[in-house]
C-alpha cells in the first residue's frame, strides 16, 4: 500500500523561507516523476512544482518561480520542496504526489506565512 507523508510545515513571517519533505513508502520514488500541490482554504488544488525521476528536469507554476526549488534523494525516498521569500498567498496546505498516476493523498503539511 502506497503512503506519502509530508512534513516541515510551520508559521513563518512574510519572506521566510521553509524546506518541506515528502517520504514515501510501498513504492520507490526513483521510478517516478513527482509533484507538490497545495490547497488554499476554499480553493482547489494546484500543481506548485514537478520534477522527472532522475533529477535532470524541473517545472514550476508561475506564481512560485524563481522562488521555490524541488529536488529529490532517490536513496532516501524523499522528495524536498525549499521555499523562499515566502509571501501570504503562499498559505496553504501542501501535498505530494506522483506526477502521473495518482495515489492516495497524504495529510499534506500546513504552511502559514503571516504579513
Amino acid at each position: 500500500q502506497v503512503q506519502l507523508a509530508e512534513s516541515g510545515g510551520d508559521l513563518v513571517e512574510a519572506g521566510g523561507s521553509l524546506r518541506l519533505s515528502c517520504t514515501a513508502s510501498g513504492i520507490s520514488l526513483s521510478m517516478n516523476s513527482m509533484a507538490w500541490y497545495r490547497q488554499a482554504p476554499g480553493k482547489q488544488r494546484d500543481l506548485v512544482a514537478s520534477i522527472n525521476s532522475s533529477g535532470t528536469s524541473t517545472n514550476y507554476a508561475d506564481s512560485v518561480k524563481g522562488r521555490f526549488t524541488i529536488s529529490r534523494d532517490n536513496a532516501k525516498n524523499t522528495v524536498y520542496l525549499q521555499m523562499s521569500s515566502l509571501k501570504p498567498e503562499d498559505t496553504a496546505v501542501y501535498y505530494c504526489n506522483t506526477r502521473y498516476s495518482a495515489r492516495v493523498w497524504g495529510q499534506g503539511t500546513q504552511v502559514t506565512v503571516s504579513s
